[in-house]
């Protein structure tokens, strides 16, 4: 059985002849290994986003047999780069790919009333089937979420069960990460957390719907949310009324 390292969310057509062969996929994007972050440093700047500086850490960790990573406008400029650095760094096939899918599997789980560490939780592990998410009632919203899933999940815990997902986390759970129309998409009528990765370029389109929003916070953090992020967000929450 082989080991597959995924970046991004390679197209269907990948997912599903990984899964008819049996191989174990590897989120990469996903704290997967207990090395140090600095472990990195001779291979990709500090600078770089928390989630791609993860990637190259799981791959020094994990004993891979192969690389899929999405080097298109479903993932990121610096996602081309980064394979260039894995296939440096490791004795394994590296096969760039785009994701350019368009049929919407729908973002149930982004409208649902589950906690929203559960919500990113099931997203981020149903990139690695081809099925779509299991149906779920729909809530009616107090607070959005817009952005990646963070780096570090312990931000999620912040916010109300009544939290909509929007932003890109919503175009994985559609299985249509390169879908700029659908993760431009957020509901102006609630509070909403604009997060990004520090140092990701979506930081800028992050920035861009805050500012037109209502009732927007933008957010930036790196590896891990210190407590004045969090404390941000539960002040903004709150004196918003998403727990009302």
């Amino acid at each position: 059985m082989q080991n597959i390292g995924i970046v991004g969310i390679p197209p269907l057509e990948v997912i599903r002849d990984l899964r008819k062969r049996q191989a174990t996929i590897h989120d990469l994007d996903m704290p997967l290994a207990s090395l140090d972050m600095e472990a990195t440093a001779m291979y990709v700047p500090r600078v770089y986003c928390a989630i791609l500086r993860t990637v190259v850490r799981n791959a020094l960790h994990l004993q891979l047999d192969g690389i899929y990573i999405d080097v298109g406008p479903g993932k990121c400029d610096n996602a081309l780069y980064i394979a260039e650095v894995l296939e440096d760094m490791l004795k394994v096939e590296v096969i760039r790919t785009e994701n350019r899918d368009r049929v919407d599997f729908g973002t149930p789980v982004c409208r649902s009333s589950l906690p929203l560490t559960e919500k990113l939780q099931r997203i981020t592990e149903g990139v690695k089937s081809p099925k779509p998410s299991a149906p779920l009632d729909s809530c009616q919203p107090t607070a959005g979420f817009w952005g990646v899933p963070p780096r570090d999940f312990s931000i999620l815990a912040l916010f109300p069960d009544t939290t909509h997902v929007y932003g890109w986390s919503r175009c994985m759970e559609n299985k249509t990460p390169a879908n700029l129309t659908l993760e431009s998409h957020c509901n102006s009528s609630v509070p909403t957390v604009f997060f990004a990765q520090s140092f990701c370029g979506k930081a800028a389109l992050a920035q861009l719907l805050a500012r037109r929003h209502p009732r927007a916070l933008y957010l930036d953090s790196d590896v891990q949310a210190g407590g004045s992020a969090k404390a941000k967000i539960q002040a903004f929450l709150e004196l918003s009324g998403a727990f009302a």
